[in-house]
């Protein structure tokens, strides 16, 4: 388990899926995130029940709060290659009460990155932000994400608006901490 000030970082269990299943279908938790279908509460248990193991490929952990350990969000490195030392980062608060600042996900992300460049001995970590997604382009540039170039109108989002999406990277040793 991760552990900082804010919140710990684990693995989801099955009991997770209630609250994913409730974050997936907010509008406003689900706005810049690419899920292309909506899914059920019996459809997000059973991938909840049959998640592989976590392993170098694919770390996808809960974020919860130290001070009364409700989860709030979710954290994950995906698409790790072993022999170049890059892997993809996803993050998401679903609570809203934990969504408006307060440094939950900023935590969350710093030991996330963290863990990816010490335990999983990564060189470079990349996500893909959408480019008016301002909030979340200023938490990754504080902990110390680069803009490294824009995929024009890559995504689509609900109403069926296409939007640029930016690609963001860290080199190990460029986290802020």
């Amino acid at each position: 388990m991760l552990e900082g000030e804010l919140v710990r970082l684990r693995a989801l269990e099955p009991e997770d899926a209630g609250k994913i299943h409730l974050w997936q279908s907010d509008p406003e938790v689900s706005r810049w995130m690419d899920n292309s279908h909506p899914r059920s509460l019996a459809q997000i248990r059973k991938r909840a029940e049959e998640r592989p193991v976590n392993s170098y490929e694919s770390v996808v952990l809960g974020i919860e709060t130290v001070a009364g350990g409700e989860l709030i969000g979710i954290v994950d490195l995906r698409d790790a290659l072993p022999e170049v030392g890059n892997a993809e980062l996803d993050i998401y608060i679903g609570d809203p009460a934990y969504r408006n600042g307060g440094g939950y996900g900023t935590e969350a992300l710093r030991l996330m990155c963290r863990y990816g460049f010490n335990s999983m001995r990564l060189h470079m970590i990349t996500l893909w932000v959408v480019a008016e997604n301002d909030r979340a382009r200023h938490v990754y540039r504080k902990v110390g994400f680069a803009e490294d170039g824009r995929h024009r109108e890559a995504f689509v989002a609900p109403d069926g608006e296409r939007h640029d999406m930016i690609l963001m990277s860290m080199l190990k040793g460029e986290l802020k901490w």
